[in-house]
């Protein structure tokens, strides 16, 4: 596993986890995450997500992806490595460049008697230690819900969705 920015003693490394029921079979659900051109559609408008890496992204394990998002008034450059990639059950992204100290993204598709369960899991760390934690209660933590909150309500439009208690 690549770890660009391994987790420091005596930070806070913080989880968010989100889960919600797709009525659509496993591999047609995967092939749509599998796909970084469709970060885009369900990322807020705010953040300005821009691809940088020429399409179509070929994903597998040690695939690079550059973005372009926009953090307040300031673009910020993300890379991101895939680091495990086992279709059409998981793939996991880790940052190599931007914000965060630390990002490790699972994602998990699992096939149920209503369609496909996605679950992500992310655990990051802020830089700047004690002043990154204050930022993160104060900032982060509500800004990061409200990403991945918008992602939960335009996969619903998209697919016609269910959220899974979490």
């Amino acid at each position: 596993m690549f770890f660009a920015n391994n987790p420091s003693k005596g930070c806070s490394v913080y989880h968010l986890t989100r889960e919600q029921t797709v009525p659509r079979p496993l591999e047609d659900v995967f092939a749509f995450f599998d796909r970084p051109e469709n970060l885009a559609d369900i990322t807020p408008g705010w953040m300005k997500f821009q691809i940088i890496t020429p399409s179509p992204v070929s994903m597998g394990r040690g695939a690079i992806v550059d973005y372009l998002i926009r953090l307040g008034p300031l673009p910020t450059r993300w890379r991101s490595i895939i680091t495990t990639y086992d279709p059409p059950h998981c793939f996991v992204d880790e940052q190599l460049l931007g914000p965060y100290s630390f990002w490790h993204h699972t994602h998990e598709f699992e096939a149920t008697d209503q369609g496909t369960l996605v679950r992500d899991h992310v655990r990051y760390l802020l830089p700047m230690g004690p002043l990154g934690d204050l930022a993160h209660a104060l900032v982060v933590r509500r800004m990061l819900g409200g990403i991945f909150g918008h992602r939960v309500r335009v996969i619903d439009g998209m697919f016609g969705t269910q959220r899974s208690p979490v």
